[in-house]
């Protein structure tokens, strides 16, 4: 791979956007990349919005991703994916007259509504997935918080999403995410945080119907 991967993290805190960006930068460190991550966007405290954005390839130079440049986002959360989607890449035509297809907006199908905002009930965007299904993005929505619990750990929904991320970069070998896994995981929380990611991978194959090397334009 000659460009670089731009990846958008986004959550709020308290649900483990830190440690998939961390865990994905190490991981692609890990595969050989150069690397770059930003520091916290936002409040990391529990309920505040957690932005992180990281970027790998041969040579990269800045660890910001600007609007509409993203290959992949991921929204940890409805509101903050509504929040986030302008950063996708939009299709466009490529040097060959070719169309090169956008990037991806990975949602977690879970809503934490704000509790200290007055009408945030009310006001809270329900139909964020739809409504981005009607922009015409490419959308993998998922039910990362569910699965999570089906497993025993409803933390592991953050674990869940990377897992189905992982499908959409495979520059990064799935051994490589699985040392990354193993080094950066507690030991008593390993084998469960090993298969909230199988699980995220078995999830994106089950909805996009295609294979793990399925690789980005």
């Amino acid at each position: 791979m000659t460009g670089t991967t731009s990846i958008v993290f986004a959550g709020v805190g308290g649900q483990g956007v830190l440690l998939i960006a961390e865990m994905t930068a190490l991981a692609a460190a890990r595969a050989g990349f150069d690397v770059k991550q930003t520091e916290v966007h936002g409040v990391s405290q529990r309920g505040g919005s957690v932005e992180s954005h990281v970027r790998f390839g041969q040579a990269v130079y800045s660890p910001l991703v600007m609007s509409g440049q993203a290959d992949v986002v991921i929204g940890l959360e409805k509101l903050e994916a509504l929040r986030f989607a302008h950063f996708v890449r939009l299709p466009a035509n490529g040097t060959d007259g070719e169309q090169v297809r956008g990037g991806v907006l990975i949602v977690n199908d879970h809503e934490i509504v704000p509790g200290s905002v007055v009408g945030a009930a009310d006001k809270y965007p329900y139909r964020a997935i739809d409504v981005l299904r009607e922009k015409g993005l490419r959308l993998m929505a998922l039910p990362a918080s569910q699965s999570a619990r089906d497993l025993g750990d409803g933390r592991m929904a953050n674990v869940v999403v990377l897992g189905a991320m992982s499908t959409l970069l495979p520059q990064v070998p799935q051994e490589v995410w699985m040392a990354t896994l193993n080094e950066r995981t507690p030991e008593k929380s390993r084998a469960l945080n090993m298969q909230a990611f199988e699980t995220g991978r078995d999830l994106a194959q089950a909805q996009t119907g295609e294979s793990y090397e399925r690789r980005l334009p």
